[in-house]
């Protein structure tokens, strides 16, 4: 009762084409390529639908004298490809003379030597369409076909394949430069049977770490300058002119405990005190600045202290 409702289901959907823009554009590739290195003969697509349809449907709209081949898919699916006695005979023609004549040879049955004849090119384009569809949803339906047999007419379809809804390919080709026409049926199972890719997802997660790890070397790399701030000094600009080498400048409230570690805009960052460390000169942090210091920069204007200025600095001025 569940597969009979699953089936309702599947044919009341509309027969938008599900498929597209992915299974659309890599049948239309896959198939004018194959044709091109194949045998090179030119084939261009006209028109191409993608729709939804049951068997009873697939067996009523078969072309007449139809080429008829079966597929196998992944998990026992079985799909079905139908060329019309042009496409055909196009087909055998360019292989065998190495052209296509000027008039199009009458229509008749397709027999199994032309079944063989074709099987390459048909395997050739459903590789290219696994191909196209390599990293896209529509490869769990579309993807893994094959050749497998030829029907000399569409009757056994009705029992070979199953009573289930079916995605049907329904193009309208152009073959050679003699424009000669006619019809392309791939019917598939509409209900994927093989494993949707996964690719485009394990590729971010495996580049990822990688991607962390050399942004991490980057950041590493870059150089961030601190200052560390004994005190400050403001002369006047005459008395900084006239400064040789050898001249004692007082720094007020200097202390070697208390050193401001600033950024070069002026932020305090923490404090420190002044010592060694095997040999060399060291701070030694005392203080971290709180998130609320952290985001006022400090100004680099003169330091105010209640000591007044030395003599010197008076007398300069």
């Amino acid at each position: 009762m569940t597969d009979v409702i699953r089936r309702k289901i599947d044919r009341a959907r509309p027969t938008q084409a599900e498929g597209a823009p992915g299974a659309d554009r890599g049948w239309r590739l896959a198939l004018a390529r194959a044709a091109r290195d194949a045998m090179g003969l030119d084939l261009e697509f006209r028109s191409l639908a993608i729709a939804r349809q049951s068997l009873a449907e697939i067996l009523e709209q078969a072309p007449d004298l139809a080429l008829i081949a079966l597929l196998d898919g992944p998990r026992g699916g079985l799909g079905v490809i139908m060329l019309a006695p042009t496409v055909t005979a196009s087909f055998i023609e360019k292989q065998t003379l190495g052209r296509l004549g000027q008039q199009s040879p009458p229509p008749r049955r397709a027999s199994r030597i032309d079944a063989a004849m074709v099987a390459g090119v048909i395997d050739r384009a459903l590789v290219g369409l696994d191909e196209t569809l390599a990293e896209e949803a529509d490869f769990s339906w579309a993807g893994g076909f094959r050749y497998s047999s030829y029907l000399e007419d569409a009757r056994p379809l009705g029992l070979l394949l199953e009573e289930d809804a079916y995605r049907v390919l329904s193009a309208e080709v152009a073959l050679g430069m003699e424009g000669r026409t006619g019809r392309v049926l791939l019917v598939l199972p509409a209900i994927g049977r093989g494993e949707v890719p996964q690719i485009a997802e394990d590729e971010v997660d495996a580049e990822a770490p990688h991607f962390t790890s050399a942004l991490s070397a980057q950041v590493m790399q870059a150089d961030c300058r601190l200052d560390a701030v004994i005190g400050r000094l403001t002369l006047p600009l005459r008395q900084i002119m006239t400064l040789q080498a050898g001249e004692t400048l007082l720094l007020p409230r200097a202390a070697l405990d208390s050193i401001s570690l600033e950024t070069i805009e002026g932020r305090h960052v923490a404090g420190a005190r002044l010592g060694q460390h095997r040999g060399m000169r060291a701070l030694k942090l005392n203080e971290a600045v709180s998130k609320q210091r952290a985001g006022a920069p400090i100004s680099a204007g003169p330091a105010t202290t209640a000591d007044p200025p030395p003599a010197e600095l008076r007398a300069a001025g």
